[in-house]
């Protein structure tokens, strides 16, 4: 089973349990590090005070210069006996060949004789004396009955022509009584930290988690279709709370505003497409009325419902580009010549109304987008154009120019009534129209100036509306990919001798 499946399911106290581990993990440690430092600091110093009292007994025993080993003996023991050995002193020990041991704990070598203990005890001591005659040279551990383990230090020392062998020993008592003292100290102090810290982090696991719930709850309306609510982050703090706060808040707006299209784009599609229904619908009534419909009542009926079946047609078309729009197959990008492009895209205008139509010069290049849906965009411009101006004297000019950096710019001029400047963003709107009055018929279905500007943002450019210089509308397309020809290079002078 994961741990993660043990934890309570709110993040405060989650957070609690998680930094509850990670301290008692890393009191753990610490306890662990301390406890075997502390011990073997004091090895080092109980060793150290070893070597400083086996320096001392050697000296003692050259500066006494025995002349015979009973003589080395006797020094030995006089030592040996000025240092009495207890739980937390030295112990020592001096074997001079063919004399008697001299020890400051006789006991422990059955020097001092049966004080009655019990046998169990007597073979204990029998051993810890064999143990301690026979320990090798340098620093050992021995287990000392009644003393606990013992440093001992061998080593064998020469008086002159005299050899004794030296023993000096101190109990570790000390180290068990320091690492059980380090162990009660550090972990009274972890269980105060240990409750600090859990008690801390309650309180800012609630004071982290409590926009984490406000954001919940927000949500919790939200997936039940209240789009109204918004996150609230209290005080001036700048952190990720507040950043995601923000986002949050933001994607909320954006969905608000998403759901509002959406709910509009639904009914004005249904409007668009319900009214050619209903002409449909009552021109087939007014048909069926008739017993024996004329020939000519009968065409009629055909040329309207025609009309209205390809209205429909072009709306769904135009609503099916607009889906495609956001796809990555909407475009198909080639590289053509600029100026053959548009010369063909004004000679197809030229052809479509009756107006005062002008072209500006166009710059030498090759640009790199979908030329179909350009042309599109380009048309739907002139259309909106030559729909808003006066037939036959009415001007629709279109402009093409090079900003540099590979942009390039078609603005279409018209000196009709022009756009108010509150709604020269809204024009491009699916289904807006600014003259409400106009028929659907002259004014199509409001869709033209939408998909300009998808397909402007297809190519990664804008689309915008601006006033004309002599009143009137200019709608501006801005696109990237142009390369603009290289200069000519002039011909280089003939040098003609002289005559």
């Amino acid at each position: 089973m994961k741990l993660a499946g043990l934890l309570p399911a709110g993040l405060r106290w989650r957070l609690t349990i998680w930094v509850a581990l990670v301290l008692m993990f890393s009191f753990a440690v610490t306890v662990f590090a301390v406890y075997q430092r502390t011990g073997t600091q004091i090895r080092h110093d109980i060793d150290h005070d070893v070597g400083n009292d086996m320096v001392e007994f050697s000296q003692a025993l050259r500066s006494a210069r025995p002349a015979s080993t009973a003589e080395l003996a006797r020094v030995a023991s006089g030592y040996v006996h000025r240092q009495p050995f207890s739980a937390t002193s030295t112990l020592l020990l001096a074997q001079v060949p063919g004399e008697a041991l001299a020890t400051n704990q006789p006991e422990l070598f059955g020097l001092g004789g049966n004080d009655g203990e019990a046998p169990t005890v007597q073979r204990t001591e029998d051993q810890t004396d064999s143990r301690l005659l026979r320990a090798p040279a340098g620093f050992t551990v021995q287990q000392v009955a009644d003393v606990g383990d013992l440093s001992l230090l061998t080593r064998t020392v020469k008086v002159g022509d005299l050899s004794v062998r030296i023993s000096v020993g101190e109990p570790l008592l000390l180290v068990a009584h320091a690492q059980r003292g380090v162990i009660r100290s550090v972990a009274l102090a972890a269980a105060l930290a240990l409750g600090m810290a859990l008690l801390a982090s309650l309180i800012v696991g609630a004071r982290v988690s409590a926009p984490l719930r406000r954001m919940a709850a927000v949500a919790a309306r939200v997936d039940g279709g209240d789009l109204h609510p918004r996150i609230l982050v209290r005080g001036a703090r700048r952190d990720e709370m507040r950043v995601l706060g923000d986002a949050f808040n933001h994607m909320l707006d954006r969905l608000t505003a998403a759901f509002a299209a959406q709910r509009a784009f639904v009914a004005d599609a249904s409007h668009e497409l319900r009214t050619p229904l209903t002409v449909i619908r009552g021109q087939m009534e007014v048909l069926a009325a008739q017993d024996a419909p004329g020939r000519a009542e009968i065409a009629r009926v055909e040329r309207i419902i025609a009309a209205e079946v390809a209205r429909m047609s072009r709306l769904a078309d135009d609503l099916l580009l607009l889906a495609q729009a956001e796809q990555a197959e909407f475009l198909r990008l080639d590289d053509f010549e600029l100026a053959p492009f548009i010369d063909d895209l004004w000679a197809g205008v030229l052809a479509t109304a009756k107006r005062r139509f002008e072209l500006g010069p166009v710059p030498p290049g090759t640009l790199r987008a979908d030329p179909d849906r350009l042309a599109q965009a380009l048309r739907n411009l002139t259309a909106n154009a030559i729909a808003h101006t006066a037939p036959g004297d009415g001007m629709v000019r279109l402009e093409v120019s090079a900003l540099g950096a590979g942009r390039v710019r078609f603005v279409v001029a018209d000196d009709g009534p022009g756009i108010a400047p509150e709604q020269r963003e809204r024009v491009f709107d699916r289904f807006y129209r600014t003259d409400n009055s106009r028929s659907r018929g002259a004014g199509g279905a409001g869709l033209g100036l939408a998909i300009v500007r998808a397909i402007a943002e297809a190519h990664g450019g804008t689309a915008g509306a601006t006033e004309s210089r002599g009143g009137g509308t200019r709608m501006v397309l801005e696109i990237d990919g142009f390369t603009p020809a290289p200069a000519p290079t002039a011909a280089p002078a003939v040098a003609h001798p002289n005559a």
